[in-house]
């Protein structure tokens, strides 16, 4: 069996298999002056020079299908395995290193050299590993040794945990690698807050009541409306053009706002049990019930949604400066009701199974179908720019 290594933004990859580096070809990955070598040691070619080069086609034998997020005829390739596929195989310093200094214009790679392979996120589940730990190690303070001076500490935490790994893999994701920690952590911090600002603002023009159906979908207009107006104002400022672009800004601002709205709840409703018990127990054990459900709850919840939004409205500018012209489009509102009618039915009274959270885990099921969608929608434009880019300079 063959063992074929390339190079990568000078990064040696491999060994793939003959069949691997044909998929790896076709995906746009490695093209025809991608530096290979057939076995260690070997001479360093372009790979249209190697005799594996010619078993290679062109043009994909699959039959064209249309985007159903875009309306583009593209091939059936959706890859869910390589998505999560690095999750448990044991990774170097070094490798984590390099995911996050993406951005710089020293590590920002050119538009003719982007990778349009799926993604193989990892340091997401690592930085959940550390924030968990983070939490373990703070229930023990504050539970064991009895130490109330790390509740505050346990409450954000515990509240920020689940959002925040959500966000970094998203930011694994973006393979255009053109937008850095800094932006993402900016976004996470003053867009999650100000999309916060932006739904109270709503929610003072429209009030709402009771939860009941009507209600339900008046809050999923207001709230996804308040994130996506701020997403929408970083996709300006940022001049993005990619779906993964639009799709990391998006759960950056979403992030941002579960974090610190279940912070809020998880502190609200502690104080409401111990006023309303006379207990400290039951106020400790309600935070905790609080930080526990909204945690796991987050993964199909603000951050996907807002997530969506991102990617509705970079699909509907295209290439073309934002404009309010943008918001009024089908490319838009095709994408942009989807987290709406999510939310509505996250929140409204119609809840079947609800010992097991039944509404929540089919909810959440539908919801990353849609973002693994908008992954490959993503990809495939990638892939197109790439060879748009190479067709020039060549």
């Amino acid at each position: 069996m063959s063992n074929w290594f390339y190079q990568e933004n000078n990064q040696e990859l491999g060994p793939y298999t003959d069949q691997e580096m044909v998929v790896l070809y076709r995906k746009g990955r490695v093209h025809d002056q991608t530096l290979v070598q057939l076995e260690k040691h070997a001479d360093w070619i372009p790979f249209a020079q190697t005799p594996l080069y010619r078993h290679v086609s062109h043009h994909e034998s699959q039959s064209l299908h249309t985007d159903p997020l875009t309306g583009e005829k593209v091939t059936n390739e959706i890859h869910v395995k390589d998505l999560f596929s690095g999750v448990f195989k044991k990774h170097h310093k070094e490798e984590g290193d390099l995911v996050f200094i993406a951005g710089t214009k020293w590590t920002t790679p050119k538009e003719a050299d982007i990778s349009a392979a799926w993604p193989r996120p990892w340091v997401f589940s690592r930085v959940f590993i550390v924030l968990a730990i983070t939490y373990f190690l703070l229930l023990a303070c504050t539970y064991i040794f009895g130490n109330a001076n790390t509740i505050p500490g346990l409450m954000v935490i515990g509240s920020f945990a689940v959002p925040f790994s959500v966000l970094i893999f998203f930011f694994e994701a973006n393979v255009p690698r053109n937008i850095s920690v800094f932006d993402v952590v900016k976004m996470f911090f003053i867009g999650g807050v100000a999309a916060l600002v932006a739904t109270l603002i709503l929610y003072d023009i429209i009030p709402v009541g009771k939860l009941n159906y009507f209600n339900a979908f008046l809050v999923g207009i207001i709230e996804e409306t308040g994130k996506m107006v701020i997403v929408a104002l970083f996709i300006k400022s940022l001049n993005s053009k990619y779906v993964l672009n639009g799709l990391l800004i998006g759960a950056a601002v979403g992030a941002g706002f579960a974090a610190f709205e279940s912070l809020g709840y998880a502190f609200n409703y502690s104080v409401d049990a111990a006023f309303l018990f006379k207990n400290t127990h039951i106020a400790g054990d309600t935070m905790l019930q609080i930080i526990f459900s909204r945690g796991w709850q987050s993964i199909g919840g603000h951050v996907v949604w807002a997530a969506i939004s991102g990617a509705a409205i970079v699909i509907a500018k295209g290439d073309a400066k934002l404009g309010m012209q943008h918001f009024f489009t089908a490319k838009f509102w095709r994408l942009f009701i989807i987290p709406i009618l999510l939310h509505f039915v996250w929140d409204c009274p119609f809840n079947p199974l609800p010992q097991i959270a039944f509404k929540q885990i089919v909810l959440i099921v539908i919801v990353w179908i849609v973002i693994i969608m908008l992954i490959s929608t993503g990809l495939r434009q990638v892939s197109r720019i790439s060879k748009e880019k190479r067709a020039q300079v060549s």
